[in-house]
């Protein structure tokens, strides 16, 4: 999760251990780097990387929950050199990132970028936030499981900061109880 707000708790006070991998694509990216990096360090193989966290969306009403599979990147823009918008230039990486689906929730393309988005993305993507993306990408680099879920908190519009403020915190219960049906599956 980016923020202890997300959690509200719920996930400390059942003794799951959480990383907060801070505000957007390169807090993110370092934070889940630095954590895989230990597993590697020790010799062991690489757990599941699951991330829940809230999103906007202009397709989906707020308070419902959504798996991420598949993840753009909504503010890599190189079209003044001929890339199409969401390429990053001469990256191995593909610019839509696929990964299997785990929840049997419905199914959103998550759109991450460095803003909190209250106007319409030119991207093709039903959710957008701020770290999933990049998340996405150090699996897809190191190899390792990812699985994600969003709780849309706002309409990614103009009243976007304060139906956050307001609803953040309201996936906490769920998001643990999608936690322990993964842990469960694992059985």
């Amino acid at each position: 999760m980016a923020l202890r707000v997300e959690s509200a708790g719920v996930f400390e006070a059942a003794g799951v251990p959480v990383l907060y991998c801070g505000v957007g694509k390169v807090n993110a990216a370092i934070a889940l780097t630095q954590a895989l990096s230990r597993y590697a360090q020790a010799g062991e193989g690489l757990p599941r990387v699951v991330n829940f966290g809230s999103a906007g969306s202009r397709c989906h009403a707020a308070g419902t929950l959504v798996a991420c599979h598949e993840f753009v990147q909504r503010d890599m823009d190189v079209r003044g050199l001929g890339f199409e918008l969401g390429v990053t230039p001469y990256d191995e990486a593909p610019p839509r990132l696929t990964f299997e689906p785990v929840f049997s929730l419905p199914a959103a393309v998550c759109g991450s970028g460095d803003s909190f988005a209250t106007t319409g993305v030119d991207l093709d993507c039903a959710v957008v936030d701020m770290e999933a993306y990049a998340l996405a990408k150090v699996c897809w680099h190191e190899n390792a499981r990812f699985a994600c879920a969003k709780y849309i908190t706002d309409g990614a519009d103009h009243t976007a900061a304060d139906d956050w403020q307001r609803n953040v915190h309201r996936a906490a219960d769920d998001f643990l109880q999608l936690f322990r049906d993964i842990e469960k599956a694992k059985k």
